[in-house]
């Protein structure tokens, strides 16, 4: 089951967290949003976890809880499908502004 964390602390790296969720059952994959440029943490990520039963008990416990002073929420990652792309839809309108 995919997990997706916001509001983390900029200073959680991907072990750190690995460690924190793995209290709750076996990580099969972890991933801090990065920005492209700077790579530092946008605040966000996803863990997958190999049983559902026990990210769900992580979700519980951890959702609203204080991490590092900062309000994190958790909740079961949204599948957007094969078509989502967060880089734009098949490449259009890349860049920061349109003009008209």
């Amino acid at each position: 089951m995919k997990v997706f964390i916001a509001g983390l602390p900029l200073e959680v790296d991907e072990a750190e967290l690995s460690a924190v969720f793995g209290d709750f059952g076996p990580v099969r994959s972890l991933r801090i949003i990065k920005d492209r440029e700077t790579k530092e943490s946008k605040g966000f990520g996803f863990v997958e976890m190999v049983n559902e039963d026990e990210a769900k008990e992580a979700i519980r416990c951890m959702n609203g809880a204080s991490y590092y002073g900062r309000r994190i929420t958790v909740n079961v990652a949204e599948d957007k499908g094969p078509g989502f792309n967060a880089g734009g839809a098949g490449g259009a309108n890349k860049g920061g502004f349109r003009r008209n």
